[in-house]
């Protein structure tokens, strides 16, 4: 079998983690199989979907790697649903309800009151031609609904959650088309994935009873359905849903300096019993992607443990990968000495300064004798040598001092900062000349 597996947002505004994770899991499930992952617009709702969104959707899967083998537009594809649902009505399993939003809603408040479940009493099924024809003569417009068959008990043996069993007669017959002629998200969705192919649809746990409605109208349409995997959702720091936490959208995530590695790694195993590690390459995690490690339990998203492991993946990255966002004119040896104590790529860029400017950092008064003698040393040392560890024997030498009496004034001195890379590294960048300048600015 072909493994086909999809991603179907909606372009009314940008992708959020709980998006991108459910992306990458339909990539990283087809990528394991040789299959093919299909990006489809869910683009029906004309008055919200903008091409501004979608174009951003696109950048943001180039972004992170997720670049699909296909792309389909439903608001292309309405003759498809149209042929469908004469299909249904033909067969009985569509109709044509009249009842205004308004008289839904006291329905629902009634029912409630009585102590019963909110669901729909399919009055619409009870009336005659005449008063359907009477109603439409006062200007009303049905929607429609498909017909479940309260017959037929719902099953599936889901990816992550096991064996699934609900009651249609405990559910509403969903509706599937507005009164104004668009189509709602349910039957456009069932058509696709039989036309496209797809065989398996990942997609969070709030979708489980949209599964239980899709599945009967794939039986309808006398077709197999895909197998269904329904993860748990992602909660934020504060238990909230990630979805609802504007921090966490993609733009905000490039724009904080966060790697799309990083982002992937995290993602591609946040709720999973495998562990969180940093891959900068994505083979691994193809290759053990599993859906038997998926959780029930709702998996927590965490920016700061996200910003650790950026840092972890930044410390991986090779010159050639970074190169074309470095500081103009630094050097594979800048950015080998540098990349160690970096948690954004971003920040090479206060580094620059440090290796290649001046900078005449302050020293208090009882360090300045001491960097008067580092100053004389340095000029007396072999600086084609390894400078540094020459420089620290002489001190150590001559001043006496050890550990961060002797290296915290010279890092001061030398960087003006408190701490950063391995000063074996920064020295030789740094030069014999400015060195000297430093040490002897530092020293009064």
């Amino acid at each position: 079998m072909q493994v086909v597996t999809r991603f179907a947002p909606s372009p009314t505004g940008r992708l959020h983690v709980g998006n991108i994770r459910a992306a990458l899991h339909n990539w990283l499930w087809a990528k394991k199989n040789d299959g093919t992952f299909i990006l489809r617009l869910d683009d029906t709702d004309r008055e919200r979907s903008r091409d501004e969104y979608a174009d951003a959707i696109r950048e943001d899967l180039s972004w992170l790697g997720l670049a699909p083998d296909a792309e389909h537009r439903q608001s292309e594809r309405f003759s498809a649903y149209e042929a469908a649902i004469e299909r249904l009505i033909a067969a009985g399993r569509a109709y044509p309800a009249f009842e205004t939003a308004q008289e839904l809603e006291l329905k629902r408040k009634v029912q409630l009151g009585r102590g019963q479940p909110p669901v729909y009493d399919r009055a619409a099924l009870a009336l005659t031609d005449a008063e359907r024809a009477a109603l439409e003569a006062q200007g009303r417009r049905p929607h429609w609904r498909f017909r479940l068959d309260h017959g037929a008990r719902i099953e599936w043996d889901d990816l992550i959650r096991g064996a699934q069993h609900l009651d249609p007669a405990l559910l509403s017959d969903p509706v599937i088309r507005r009164e104004d002629g668009s189509w709602l998200y349910m039957l456009p969705s069932v058509v696709d994935d039989v036309e496209m192919g797809v065989t398996h649809v990942v997609r969070g746990e709030d979708h489980v009873t949209n599964t239980a409605l899709q599945l009967q109208m794939f039986e309808s349409l006398g077709a197999k359905p895909p197998a269904f995997a329904h993860e748990a959702l992602l909660t934020g720091s504060e238990g909230k849903l990630a979805k609802r936490l504007g921090s966490t959208g993609v733009e905000a995530m490039r724009e904080a300096g966060i790697e799309p590695a990083a982002l992937v790694a995290k993602l591609a195993r946040i709720g999973t019993s495998l562990s969180v590690e940093p891959f900068a390459d994505i083979g691994p995690l193809i290759e053990s992607f599993d859906f038997a490690s998926f959780g029930r339990a709702p998996a927590r998203f965490d920016m700061d443990e996200l910003v650790g492991l950026n840092a972890r993946i930044v410390h991986q990255l090779g010159y050639d990968k970074v190169r074309d966002r470095l500081p103009e004119g630094m050097a594979e040896a800048d950015w080998n000495a540098i990349a160690p104590n970096l948690s954004r790529v971003a920040e090479a860029a206060d580094w620059w300064e440090i290796l290649h400017g001046h900078i005449e950092p302050a020293a208090p008064a009882e360090d300045r004798g001491f960097l008067a003698a580092a100053a004389a040393a340095a000029a007396s040392i072999d600086w084609r040598d390894s400078p540094w560890p020459q420089l620290v024997a002489r001190l150590k030498e001559t001043s006496g001092r050890t550990g961060k009496s002797l290296f915290h004034p010279l890092r001061r001195a030398l960087t003006g900062r408190d701490s950063g890379p391995e000063m074996a590294a920064l020295l030789p960048l740094i030069g014999r000349d400015e060195a000297l300048a430093r040490l002897r600015a530092a020293a009064g």
